[in-house]
């Protein structure tokens, strides 16, 4: 199991300045915005705790180069379009596209950038035991559907043939808030499950059978390292990060692989539609990771707004340009998978496609 050194999170923001990097254990970040942040050089965000290792890892680096500023709060995809929508931030962060009512209640059109490929594992803790664990998509709904109580069911040894599996309760973490995380995970859910589909069916926000909820993937990777038995899902960074034990899952073709960024690359190897919207989810690919997905930055096509400047909508730009051309370098050694070139092309041609007072801000 790939592990790597554990990083402290900030639950909260992450506040990209001069003089601060990555939140660790020997700094923190505030999520609000002092009177300064109102200039030109500020750019707020909000959103997606999926790409928060990411996003925070990006933004210090163009901070060193550019010296703009990135205030993002780190508070679940549901409060990134929330906020958004109220028109206080100037970007919004997704890991699930805009549905109807989310599009309907926006005062103007959006668009979704494509940013990130990432995986969302299953997370158990287990702390006696020293083998991966199997998961099928049955097992894994069965868990979730609070079906499957116990780490020694007939149903998970039969898929780890000579491990030998505790009597231990399972404790089901899930996320208490408005998540794109939680949308790729039920939609794959719903994609493998008929009982999953008709008793709760996927989104942002769900009505779980079973289990505590936290907040953020910081809350649920907490909720399951701090609980013998308890399982969870989360993005691979977070698991990666805190040192987390996480499971193969079986795909479509009927291998058993482990998220990692070159199974999230093939799951990610498919066409990319001219609106950057897709699931990844219950790939094809023989050796991609089933439970992938994209994560975006929502802005609006048009960009004349609330005494908005040119000069702080170019420099916004500029930014998710590069997060999704140079920034990418920066994926790896976080778990995260590079963009692929065509999402590369279709990010760009939508960047191009944003106006300020009815005209192409980039060429």
């Amino acid at each position: 199991m790939k592990i790597v050194n554990k990083l402290a999170l900030s639950a909260i923001a992450i506040v990209v300045s001069g003089g601060l990097m990555l939140t660790s254990c020997n700094g923190s970040g505030s999520g609000t915005a002092s009177k300064s942040d109102t200039t030109d050089n500020t750019i707020l965000g909000a959103g997606a705790t999926f790409p928060n290792p990411l996003y925070s890892k990006m933004f210090s680096e163009y901070n060193k180069s550019n010296g703009l500023k990135v205030n993002y709060q780190s508070i679940g995809s549901g409060g990134g379009i929330q906020q958004l929508t109220a028109k206080t931030v100037d970007f919004g962060a997704s890991d699930a596209p805009l549905n109807g009512k989310q599009d309907s209640a926006l005062s103007a059109p959006a668009v979704h950038i494509p940013a990130t490929a990432g995986a969302v594992v299953i997370s158990y803790n287990l702390p006696d035991l020293k083998d991966t664990l199997n998961f099928t998509p049955e097992v894994v709904a069965a868990i979730f559907l609070g079906e499957i109580k116990k780490w020694n069911d007939p149903k998970i040894a039969e898929i780890n043939k000579g491990v030998k599996l505790p009597s231990t309760d399972i404790q089901v973490s899930h996320r208490s808030d408005g998540s794109g995380t939680t949308n790729i995970f039920t939609t794959y859910l719903c994609k493998v499950s008929k009982d999953w589909e008709t008793k709760v069916g996927k989104g942002s926000a769900v009505n779980w059978p079973v289990g505590l909820g936290g907040k953020g993937n910081e809350g649920v990777a907490g909720g399951v390292k701090q609980t013998p038995g308890g399982i969870g899902y989360v993005e691979l960074a977070y698991a990666c990060q805190n040192n987390m034990a996480y499971g193969k899952l079986k795909n479509k073709a009927g291998n058993f692989i482990l998220p990692s960024i070159s199974s999230v690359t093939a799951a990610a190897n498919i066409e990319i539609p001219a609106d950057g919207k897709v699931s990844l989810t219950n790939t094809d690919a023989p050796d991609g990771y089933p439970i992938s997905g994209l994560s975006w930055i929502l802005v609006y096509k048009e960009q004349k707004y609330n005494d908005r400047s040119l000069d702080k909508v170019t420099k916004m730009l500029k930014l998710v340009q590069w997060m999704i051309h140079d920034g990418q370098q920066y994926s790896g050694a976080l778990n995260y998978a590079p963009l692929s070139a065509k999402a590369v092309a279709v990010g760009d041609a939508i960047l191009k496609s944003v106006t300020y007072d009815g005209k192409p801000v980039l060429q």
